[in-house]
């Protein structure tokens, strides 16, 4: 089972995933993003991964599409940030144009991932 909460702010919209982001979801996860990305009047939108148990091959190809796309993503925990790392590897070999830091939501001299 999978989880999508939209938590609004001034400057950003945030979907937080919990649960399980496997292939019955993972378009779910894909319809979410297309209406959280549409209207956001200059606000910046978040993916936020630290509450996923699981993440199948479908849910990866879901995060990388939309890491393509720019949006930030952010994790804690050794196994998603492994996982984060690699999508992000897949995204550069692929075309993507955004930094790393850029992907995983970090700023410059900040670290915004983090374990529990």
């Amino acid at each position: 089972m999978l989880k999508i909460s939209t938590v609004e702010a001034r400057n950003q919209r945030r979907l937080v995933l919990e649960g399980k982001l496997i292939a019955p979801w993972a378009d779910e996860l894909k319809a979410a993003y297309e209406m959280a990305n549409s209207d956001l009047n200059g606000r910046e939108l978040v993916i936020d991964l630290k509450n996923l148990t699981t993440i199948s091959e479908a849910g990866e190809n879901v995060l990388v599409e939309v890491m393509k796309q720019g949006v930030k993503v952010r994790c804690c925990g050794v196994f998603t940030k492994y996982v984060l790392k690699q999508l992000t590897r897949r995204v550069r070999r692929n075309g993507g144009r955004r930094r790393r830091d850029e992907l995983l939501g970090e700023k410059a001299g900040s670290e915004s991932v983090r374990d529990r």
